[in-house]
């Protein structure tokens, strides 16, 4: 069977304020594209849908156009919900959704239907576990695990029973029901502890407190996963697809692609990523003058832009307004009035940190100490839920 792994579509994330839903329509149709043109059976998506819980009406309509797309007429697609998802809003359309060779997992317990008309359909599923059937009539079991909310890491269990206990027990019932010995996939939205963090991730599940170790991953032909936003992989096929866009500016210049391979009963073969090119690039740009920084902005006419700018005196609202006018796509002035060497490194440093790093160094330049961990867990829970709002 022929599978094509994405995840982190983020419908409706915006760039400071810049509306990108026109991209994340264009990169959805070229994952359609290549879908066809791959002869993909199954389309897994590994979680973040959406990048809020409460997208709009057109993200909406975006994301249900565009999937019922990419499963065509005879392909599947099975979807879990991630960090960012409402589990519940997701599924809701799972009815009809099926109906289409749409698979939709949250956290609440649910059935799909199996069977049906298409080439490649479901024959049989559980809560946590689904298994296609391909054109040849190939079996693939898929064990499937969305991200583990609050909601659900708070019930089903002991309280004094610890996440990792919880991600173990609940990835060893998923994979329970594969007594055939089925070619698998493992198809998760968490964090592997060593995974490259992008600026564009929220950090609640960083500091050590939700990390899954790479041993604790069920022993799968595939492990497919979303969350991180840098294309990487591990030993073992773990693999994280990546965002399907840059969403932030430490991915200036990366790549985006999918991941497409062929798993059978001899295990994966053919693991290749496959370019995606629509939507716009990020740039980051550095100055140390108006005129400069006007000059290299026009270079980058199809693209947003963070620009630097290290001047001698304060930035001045009618020299934004030159930038600005040299190229709209200019999202983000940071300005430094240059002092000495070591408070320039200095700034520097700390634009490069991220919110976790920032809040130990402020931690440790009033106590002397690294802060504790539940602390740092408590404040990026904090920062989690202004961004939410």
């Amino acid at each position: 069977m022929k599978i094509l792994h994405t995840s982190d579509w983020h419908i409706g994330k915006r760039l400071a304020g810049k509306e990108r839903l026109d991209e994340q329509c264009a990169v959805l149709n070229e994952i359609a594209e290549i879908c066809g043109r791959e002869g993909v059976d199954l389309v897994l998506v590994a979680g973040d849908i959406f990048d809020t819980y409460l997208p709009s009406s057109k993200a909406e309509n975006l994301f249900y156009s565009a999937v019922k797309k990419i499963a065509g007429k005879d392909r599947c697609v099975l979807a879990i919900s991630g960090n960012h998802d409402d589990n519940v809003r997701l599924t809701a359309a799972c009815a009809l959704a099926e109906e289409q060779g749409i698979y939709l997992y949250g956290n609440q317990p649910h059935v799909p239907a199996t069977g049906g008309g298409r080439a490649v359909c479901a024959v049989e599923a559980g809560p946590e576990h689904i298994v296609f059937r391909g054109r040849k009539s190939d079996l693939v079991y898929v064990n499937v695990l969305p991200y583990p909310n609050e909601a659900r890491l708070g019930e089903e269990s002991d309280p004094a029973e610890s996440f990792l206990e919880k991600m173990r027990r609940w990835m060893e019932r998923g994979q329970a029901y594969n007594t055939k010995a089925l070619p698998s996939v493992f198809l998760s939205h968490l964090f592997v502890a060593g995974g490259s963090v992008s600026e564009g991730e929220r950090e609640i599940d960083l500091g050590g407190a939700r990390a899954v170790p790479l041993d604790l991953l069920p022993k799968c032909d595939y492990t497919a996963l979303g969350h991180l936003h840098k294309r990487q992989h591990f030993r073992g096929n773990v693999r994280y697809s990546g965002s399907i866009l840059q969403y932030s500016f430490d991915e200036a210049g990366m790549e985006k692609s999918v991941a497409v391979f062929e798993l059978d009963a001899d295990g994966v073969h053919d693991l290749r990523e496959v370019r995606l090119t629509a939507g716009k690039k990020l740039i980051r740009l550095a100055e140390t003058s108006i005129a400069a920084a006007k000059e290299r902005l026009l270079a980058y006419p199809d693209a947003y832009i963070e620009l630097s700018l290290y001047l001698r005196e304060p930035l001045l609202s009618s020299q934004v307004r030159e930038l600005k006018e040299a190229n709209e796509g200019l999202v983000m002035i940071l300005p430094v009035v240059q002092g000495d060497d070591a408070a320039l490194a200095a700034d520097i440093s700390r634009r490069r940190m991220s919110s976790s790093e920032l809040f130990a160094a402020y931690y440790k330049s009033l106590y002397g100490e690294e802060p504790p961990k539940d602390l740092t867990a408590l404040f990026l829970s904090l920062t989690e839920e202004q961004n939410e709002a």
